[in-house]
């Protein structure tokens, strides 16, 4: 029998431990006095609630990152911000290279899940790809960037947010220093650049980017382009990727044209918000627009995409896009009296269609139970009593319950009001939507050696 010390973590559990670990070093250090301006101690669990934010690319914060941090604080944020983005096991494997060691089977086999490849001679080609693109897309958006930041703040602070701002949409993160500038308050997000085109057209971009996956990426690369020879993952992310993004700006505009929310603007400026509004829900948490000013409709528009995401193997957060192709083609061909999924001349696996019900189910288990849970902590809480008392607080909680899960950030201004309780639920929730929901239920689940027997077979009525 192994004893404690010689048992090894399966690949699983090793990917949510050093997420865990990295959240838990990230909580220490923001609670050095000098990583706040005004030099006073951050307590644990804030520091902890923005270290599980910035590690999984979330975005919900409870104090305002340009206010409350002093720049030592920010740059650890940011440093957070870019580890969880490319994920714990690509930061190994560069740091693995830089000393010219060489990684075991195992640790290789962490590799490949981590990162959604399949063939372990493709790693160490997939791992610089990740790095030279990742630096080449922060580095041009950083640059646009600075053409709307370096006259608004000069030169040092202008690169610095232009760098800031490009690393935390590329990692989909939606962390901002736009608090206390231009005469406005906290938590203000980009609603100063709403009108902006240049950054309310590079910011979207790069979180499309980011939340594509590096998987497409390569595929993109080593197939230069070449639509038909793309693999059926690629094709299905770019087409996923495409309808969500077109549909949901077509439907802002449609929902929220005479809403306080755009009725101010043009039409091109409207058009800009709406694109904007479409894609931050994916996972960014940015916004140009107050959210409480939404329509009825816009809300939960933004909630669908919220829980819906970006790709698998991206930076992204939600069940994925991919997950929801796979359930509506499964639906589809239910319909259609066929036992098999066919995609672009090619048959899908109906484990996937399994797999893809399982995180579907599993999600929004999780959000309900939360949102119950949360309502029954905030019920009592006088900071809460006037959301409650105008019929506000399931609107709030619902909305930051999918934001936590679907690690997006955007939030209705509820997050520094909630209870210590709360705030520990939604850094479970941040955690579980970062490391992702199969890797949690893989991680603590045992395996069995044995083979499974196989019981009777009986139907039960579905519909």
């Amino acid at each position: 029998m192994k004893t404690v010390s010689q048992r090894k973590l399966n690949p699983w559990q090793y990917l949510a431990v050093g997420f865990l670990l990295t959240i838990l070093i990230g909580a220490g250090l923001l609670c050095l006095p000098f990583a706040t301006r005004s030099g006073e101690r951050t307590t644990f669990v804030g520091a902890l609630f923005t270290s599980t934010s910035a590690t999984c690319v979330t975005g919900l914060i409870q104090y305002d990152t340009n206010l409350h941090w002093s720049t030592f604080g920010q740059v650890v944020i940011l440093c957070l911000i870019q580890l969880g983005g490319l994920g714990f096991m690509t930061f190994v494997s560069i740091a693995l290279s830089a000393v010219g060691k060489r990684m075991g089977m195992y640790e290789t086999k962490v590799l490949m899940l981590s990162a959604g490849e399949e063939r372990r001679s493709e790693l160490k080609r997939l791992f610089r790809r990740i790095l030279f693109g990742t630096l080449l897309f922060e580095g041009v958006g950083a640059l646009l960037l600075s053409i709307s930041f370096v006259p608004d703040f000069g030169w040092g602070r202008g690169l610095y947010y232009a760098v800031f701002h490009a690393v935390s949409a590329f990692c989909n993160a939606g962390f901002d220093l736009m608090g206390g500038t231009f005469g406005q308050g906290s938590f203000v997000s980009l609603t100063h650049y709403a009108t902006d085109p240049i950054v309310s057209v590079v910011v979207p971009l790069l979180i499309l980017t980011g939340g594509l996956g590096f998987c497409v990426w390569d595929d993109l690369l080593e197939k230069k382009f070449r639509y038909k020879k793309l693999a059926l993952h690629t094709k299905v992310v770019l087409w996923m990727s495409a309808i969500i993004v077109v549909i949901p700006t077509l439907l802002f505009l449609l929902f929220e044209w005479n809403s306080p929310a755009l009725a101010q603007y043009g039409f091109f400026e409207r058009l800009l918000v709406a694109f904007f509004s479409a894609v931050t829900p994916r996972t960014a948490g940015f916004n140009t627009v107050d959210l409480n000013a939404l329509s009825p409709m816009g809300y939960l528009l933004t909630v669908v995409l919220m829980f819906v995401g970006g790709s698998s193997g991206s930076t992204a957060g939600g069940i994925k896009i991919t997950t929801v192709a796979i359930i509506v083609m499964g639906m589809l061909s239910v319909f259609r009296g066929k036992e098999d999924i066919h995609v672009c001349k090619r048959r899908v696996e109906n484990g996937l269609l399994k797999q893809a019900l399982t995180v579907f189910v599993a999600f929004l288990f999780i959000a309900f139970t939360a949102i119950f849970a949360l309502l029954c902590m905030e019920n009592g809480n006088p900071k809460m009593q006037e959301l409650a008392a105008q019929n506000l607080l399931l609107k709030q909680i619902v909305f930051e319950v999918f934001s936590a899960l679907g690690t997006v950030g955007l939030t209705l201004g509820c997050t520094p009001l909630l209870t210590t309780g709360s705030k520990l639920i939604l850094i479970v929730l941040m955690y579980v939507g970062r490391v992702g929901i199969l890797t949690i239920g893989l991680s603590v689940a045992k395996a069995k050696s044995s083979a499974q027997i196989k019981r009777p077979v009986e139907n039960i009525l579905i519909g």
